[in-house]
């Protein structure tokens, strides 16, 4: 199984692309994992991407497809892969398709993780994360014990990440919108798309998707 999860930020697809890692063995492919480890490994792809982000430019497409043309040759992609957070956009959907038309595999699917902007506003403005070790809190679903202290650490502060706070998270939603949901309909034209409902609790969410990529 090859497939791409795509949705707009919040929507569940990391969460549900490493639940299908460990339960079904399809490596999770990040662009943003595979960046740091290639960078960390120091091949040729790795320094050419790290060049580009020290003078504090976008990695091209380009690298990007680079990296998972050489991460897909590895053994434990074998039986298949999850792309999750690529593509972007068009070019980058069409790079893809190029890429694994020339390694002689194809793309099964496409999963889009619909939810509706203020769901995504209220998911993600009500992240709270623990200073020290990282572990995450929402102010509805999942409180501390004590509020504002991480139960983990016992005495560490939870914080809103700046990239959490809600005018933040409306402008990544409209770069979306913009850039990376015409995606889906670049997919559904080639008969690949699905659609699940991602308002519904994470176990139904990958009750759905595993129905999906049956």
């Amino acid at each position: 199984m090859i497939a791409v999860l795509l949705g707009p930020p919040g929507s569940g697809k990391g969460t549900q692309a490493k639940r299908l890692m460990a339960e079904k063995g399809w490596p999770q492919l990040s662009t943003g994992d595979m960046l740091r480890a290639a960078i960390a490994e120091g091949s040729g792809l790795g320094m050419k991407a790290k060049a580009i982000m020290d003078r504090g430019e976008l990695v091209s497409d380009d690298v990007v497809i680079g990296l998972i043309a050489e991460r897909i040759r590895k053994p434990d992609c074998k039986k298949g892969f999850i792309l999750d957070g690529f593509p972007r956009n068009i070019p980058q959907a069409q790079a893809l398709e190029a890429m694994l038309q020339k390694a002689s595999l194809k793309l099964d699917r496409c999963v889009l993780f619909e939810i509706p902007d203020e769901d995504l506003v209220r998911r993600l403005s009500g992240r709270r994360t623990c200073l020290k070790c990282g572990t995450m809190y929402h102010v509805e679903t999942t409180r501390p014990k004590k509020d504002g202290v991480c139960d983990k650490c016992g005495h560490s502060p939870l914080v809103q990440r700046d990239d959490d706070h809600a005018d933040v998270i409306r402008k990544r939603l409209t770069v979306y919108h913009q850039q990376t949901a015409p995606v889906a309909g670049h997919f559904e034209a080639a008969g690949k798309l699905r659609k699940i409902d991602a308002t519904h609790t994470p176990d139904r969410v990958y009750t759905d998707l595993t129905q999906t990529l049956a």
